[in-house]
């Protein structure tokens, strides 16, 4: 592609780059008086008023935002630098060569007509024997061959749904996995970043009740397994959430509980504002940081634009799902710190490890619009700094 580029003349699209936008991290006041010194001969002194020229600065930040911003491109597929012969996954392909088409079209028939047969028949061998085996299990009377035996009917069901993926991953600091009485925090991407942690360590799930095929299973689940389901009704009260949370850490012999903080899926290229409830319980927090290879199959899904079932058709007749988790030595919450800044604290932590961007914005910002709070910080920002230099002069 590139090389057909340069032959053509044409300039390849460039994902993720600010292409001619040049980000500083400049405050406000310094950008307001860098236009107002470029605008003017004349000498500026310390003090700022009003200028209608300020509005520039504001009219250039919608435009930045506009044609690039760092939030609503995390909520679609990652653009690949290369073509990985599945979807179309860079806008500079359109036609390459006939041996390129030939090779996808031999691809096509590997994927959809062996490799999605086999990995389906896969996956409804683990689901069917999670559902039979955990209610099985739930008949036996509580004590240690119970929890032995359920910890291995989990872990069998889940690595065989992983192979169903054919998923290729590679777990890092092992002696760092989650203990019980714990809280496992992770970055989220997909829906089977549950089986990729649950493949690999044992976890009571923490989720709402569904029905149809996902209420069979979650009913199976907690005959033979303390997990946290929560009615519809329940979700929205947070204090009986944390209430339910908390007894269960108290219970040092209980699972680990696995939660994603953001609350939605990220497509792996940033980690978004994790939510604070699970961070006030006052438990000891287990980070892992997942990160996924697109070169073979992109793991995000992006819930706006597909279902659960087109989702994982594509999952399936993806090449394979390559990951990498690491896990991070447990943090627990310092005592001058509240719960928005622990939750910053292990995400910077995740963040880090994983190679990931660290945001400060909500991903509920994928289907909401964006708080008036926000858009009146700039304004406070500015009025800030007009009305503050006023008050300075009175008192001088």
């Amino acid at each position: 592609m590139e090389r057909g580029a340069k032959e053509k003349n044409h300039q390849l699209y460039k994902p993720y780059t600010n292409g001619i936008i040049a980000k500083d991290p400049t405050s406000l006041e310094e950008e307001i008086k860098e236009i107002r010194r470029s605008g003017s001969s004349k000498a500026l002194d310390n003090t700022l008023e009003f200028e209608l020229s300020d509005i520039f600065y504001f009219c250039r930040k919608g435009v930045e935002t506009i044609m690039d911003d760092e939030v609503t491109k995390r909520f679609s597929a990652e653009e690949l630098e290369s073509w990985n012969l599945l979807s179309r996954t860079n806008y500079n392909f359109q036609y390459i060569s006939l041996r390129l088409t030939v090779l996808w079209g031999l691809g096509v028939l590997i994927r959809y007509c062996f490799l999605l047969p086999l990995r389906i028949a896969l996956a409804f061998t683990g689901i069917s024997l999670l559902v039979v085996g955990t209610t099985v299990v739930g008949y036996l009377p509580n004590g240690r061959f119970k929890e032995f035996l359920s910890k291995h009917v989990h872990l069998m069901c889940y690595r065989i749904c992983v192979r169903a993926l054919t998923a290729i991953i590679t777990y890092h600091d092992r002696k760092n996995r989650p203990r019980n009485g714990g809280i496992c925090v992770a970055n989220h991407t997909s829906p089977i970043d549950v089986i990729i942690l649950a493949s690999d360590g044992y976890y009571a799930m923490v989720g709402q009740v569904h029905g149809g095929l996902m209420g069979v299973i979650q009913r199976a689940m907690v005959k033979a397994c303390p997990h946290v389901w929560f009615e519809r009704s329940e979700v929205k009260d947070r204090h009986l959430v944390a209430k339910r949370l908390t007894e269960h850490v108290q219970d040092k012999s209980k699972l680990p509980i696995l939660i994603f903080p953001e609350g939605t899926c990220i497509n792996n290229t940033s980690v978004m504002m994790f939510k604070k409830g699970s961070f006030e319980i006052g438990a000891t927090v287990y980070p892992v940081a997942i990160k996924y290879d697109p070169q073979f199959g992109d793991a995000f899904w992006n819930s706006s634009k597909y279902g659960m079932v087109t989702y994982l058709l594509r999952m399936m007749t993806s090449w394979a799902i390559v990951c990498s988790v690491w896990y991070l030595p447990p943090m627990t919450r310092e005592a001058e710190e509240d719960a928005v800044q622990f939750a910053n604290r292990v995400k910077s932590a995740i963040a880090r490890q994983g190679g990931l961007v660290d945001l400060l914005w909500d991903g509920g910002l994928k289907r909401e619009k964006v708080k008036d709070t926000f858009k009146e910080e700039q304004q406070k920002l500015y009025s800030k700094m007009i009305v503050g230099n006023h008050e300075d002069r009175s008192r001088s």
